[in-house]
């Protein structure tokens, strides 16, 4: 009997969101979809972040996936922009959470190192070797959906290991990892 799993791989943004999912059967990848959600055009961050809950449901609903692995935000020197960033993993992640999907973060150099085994390498590298790994025809012009799809095969690479990044099963599951964040009531501390 085949063992068959799907991944949903995200990079949150508040621009772009890229997104690439896989199958997994019997230990052997197979892509099915990569593509991004365009939020340029939208002026309202709050209407950003409704959208990207909404596609990301729409996307769980389609496929059902088994797990997702989202880019975590790195640290920049760009307050603002971190901010809306994390809003939009945080969002990406309750859509999946609000479904009982377990989530996995994956730091950026983790994805890179996964995929051509260099912490350090570019979007294009990281590109080029996803399509010779899953055989993908054209690449699209941005690369944010190949940065979804790479969290997707880095978590299939990390599958079984003991450490993997931070995951979640669901609500109780992220609170009880970020106790310190959180107050007795169950409200966050200092706005975090």
């Amino acid at each position: 009997m085949a063992h068959e799993r799907i991944i949903l791989g995200i990079d949150p943004g508040t621009t772009i969101m890229g997104f690439g999912i896989i199958k997994v059967v019997n230990k052997k990848m197979q892509f099915l979809q990569l593509n991004e959600l365009q939020l340029k055009k939208y002026d309202d961050h709050y209407v950003k972040l409704r959208i990207i809950f909404e596609r990301t449901i729409e996307l769980i609903e389609t496929h059902h996936p088994d797990e997702i692995a989202i880019e975590a935000p790195f640290f920049g020197k760009n307050v603002q922009a971190m901010l809306k960033l994390g809003r939009a993993q945080g969002v990406a992640m309750a859509a999946g959470l609000s479904r009982q999907i377990p989530i996995t973060e994956y730091e950026p150099k983790k994805i890179k190192m996964a995929i051509t085994g260099n912490g350090n390498a570019s979007k294009e590298q990281v590109a080029k070797m996803l399509q010779q790994l899953l055989d993908i025809g054209e690449l699209p012009k941005n690369l944010d959906s190949t940065d979804g799809l790479a969290a997707a095969v880095c978590h299939f690479f990390n599958t079984g290991k003991t450490v993997v990044g931070k995951s979640y099963t669901g609500w109780d599951a992220f609170v009880k990892q970020n106790e310190s964040r959180v107050t007795k009531t169950g409200t966050p501390k200092n706005g975090a």
